[in-house]
């Protein structure tokens, strides 16, 4: 039996209203989801003049853009050293600072520096070289307790530099004697390079999240429920960084564990 006109126009209807409810349910659940992530640092030592590294790279390209670890939220450094820097080819993105940095790292563990290495919320360091490896890390990070971050862009002071506000909750899992120090990372995406010297020579070389500045703004007062820490730091911005890829993270990371117990990140462009 054929529908008349009007009861297919009722029938059409009630389909619509049942997908935008799916639809709509969909949207809520996903957005549970992501609300519910936890956020993991993950960060790369890597260098240009190092043959093993561009697999790494796009290791961590793929965890930052496909966010694979479900609960997570990946926010990731890629932080180039500068003891590669010979053989006919110095990495631009290469800082003594970032050696410094992974230097802190390996000293806890007694062992030497290498690249490419993945150190995952400050307290798990292995090679980058297995996918399997770096998912089973971050999701065990995940599982652990945070100490909630807040930044938000506030109105630019002036041309060539940002302010944020940041603010963090009440400190989680602090271990007396230790000091849990305030971070504020500038990152930025789409840098690559064409390597014409040395063991990646002939090959174009592209970056993600690259760490273009970190500087301590703060300390995390223990014993204050929350804010244990507040501000508002001005950031200063390279004229030859693309504001449009930058992105900003505050971190909570201690002394002396160097294990991150806390981070937020936002985009300063776009």
């Amino acid at each position: 039996m054929r529908n008349s006109p009007a009861a297919a126009l009722r029938l059409s209807l009630v389909l619509f209203s049942v997908c935008s409810v799916l639809v709509a349910n969909a949207k809520a659940q996903t957005g549970a989801v992501e609300a519910g992530r936890k956020p993991v640092v993950v960060e790369l030592f890597t260098s240009e003049g190092c043959s093993s590294c561009p697999p790494a790279d796009a290791l961590l390209q793929e965890l930052e853009a496909q966010q694979p670890v479900a609960g997570a939220e990946i926010i990731a450094f890629e932080e180039h050293v500068d003891y590669w820097n010979h053989d006919g080819w110095i990495d631009p993105y290469s800082s003594a600072e970032w050696t410094q940095r992974q230097q802190s790292y390996v000293t806890l563990i007694k062992q030497d520096a290498y690249t490419p290495e993945l150190v995952v919320d400050g307290h798990r360091q292995f090679v980058a070289n297995n996918p399997q490896q770096a998912e089973v890390e971050i999701e065990q990070a995940a599982h652990g307790v945070k100490t909630d971050v807040s930044i938000a862009a506030a109105k630019p002071d002036s041309k060539g530099s940002r302010r944020f506000n940041v603010s963090v909750g009440k400190l989680a899992g602090n271990t007396p004697g230790d000091v849990a120090e305030v971070w504020l990372a500038v990152t930025e995406d789409g840098l690559h390079s064409s390597v014409i010297r040395g063991e990646n020579a002939g090959h174009l070389l592209q970056h993600v999240a690259t760490l273009r500045s970190l500087r301590k703004i703060g300390v995390a007062d223990p014993g204050r429920a929350s804010p244990a820490f507040a501000g508002d730091p001005l950031v200063k911005l390279d004229s030859h960084w693309n504001v449009e890829h930058l992105h900003v993270t505050v971190f909570i990371q201690k002394k002396k564990s160097r294990e991150i117990v806390g981070a937020a990140s936002t985009r300063i462009g776009g």
